[in-house]
């Protein structure tokens, strides 16, 4: 009772009834594991996206609404931000769908969204606020076009035989963990390659969990926090993986396939 009483002190309770608001809870369901894993829950192609400055100025007035007229700050353990954060994804979600809740996957949580960082440090004025969120959508939906195209770039040909489908195995994981790195994601890089394999193995018809299972196998705690691998390091990983799906290891000699190793390095 003494430690909650000093809490109370310390942290200003929040003016805000928290049981009668309308989100995140009692109306958008929370994001899973298994919806952030499942490509299909994110793939633009199957989710349309309109956008104009009428869309935009509606988002903004969403997101000013929901930002505190005082916010808590260190002295209020940032909880006001934090619930401002919470509740403005639940709008965003809300009226975009599932797709979209990656909006706030900033670089420090392993994502690809630089216009966000986190409730403390990216909601302050209901102006700047929306600014950030709106910025911070259209990336998120830039980049998941970007790795769709990737996806349909990399894919190997329907008819391949195992040995042509090995090599498009090993090339597109060598590019899709490339594709990890140069979004910006800081410490926890690897958690995004994971995830963006397992996209791009489901996007070619594979079952989802053996999609998993054959990451994990080929990446098997290889990647590591705070370090850059080298080229070679991600090319044995690309090979594990195409020889773990196919049982046939990758051509060495790619003289024939030089134009389309150059449009992949192009793009």
């Amino acid at each position: 009772m003494e430690v909650d009483h000093v809490e109370q002190e310390e942290w200003p309770a929040l003016t805000y009834n928290r049981d009668t608001l309308p989100f995140p809870d009692n109306r958008v369901p929370p994001i899973t594991y298994e919806g952030i894993r499942n490509w299909d829950e994110c793939d633009p192609a199957r989710h349309p996206f309109a956008w104009d400055e009428g869309e935009e100025e509606h988002l903004r007035s969403l997101v000013r609404e929901w930002v505190p007229p005082v916010l808590s700050g260190m002295a209020g353990s940032w909880q006001g931000e934090r619930w401002c954060e919470s509740q403005v994804d639940a709008v965003v979600r809300e009226r975009y769908g599932a797709w979209a809740w990656g909006w706030s996957w900033c670089h420090y949580d392993s994502g690809p969204i630089g216009s966000w960082v986190s409730g403390p440090k990216s909601v302050t004025t209901p102006d700047e606020t929306a600014e950030r969120v709106v910025a911070a959508l259209l990336e998120w939906r830039a980049w998941l076009e970007r790795t769709a195209q990737r996806f349909a770039e990399l894919a190997p040909p329907p008819d391949a035989s195992p040995e042509d489908r090995s090599w498009h195995l090993e090339r597109a994981c060598v590019r899709l963990v490339t594709h990890a790195l140069d979004s910006g994601a800081d410490n926890a890089w690897r958690g995004q390659t994971s995830i963006v394999l397992g996209w791009f193995l489901t996007s070619t018809g594979m079952d989802r969990g053996e999609a998993e299972r054959a990451v994990e196998r080929a990446i098997g705690g290889r990647f590591e926090s705070w370090v850059t691998p080298d080229r070679a390091l991600i090319e044995s990983v690309g090979e594990d993986l195409a020889v773990g799906l196919t049982g046939r290891t990758p051509y060495q000699d790619n003289r024939d396939r030089a134009a389309l190793e150059e449009f992949h390095d192009r793009h």
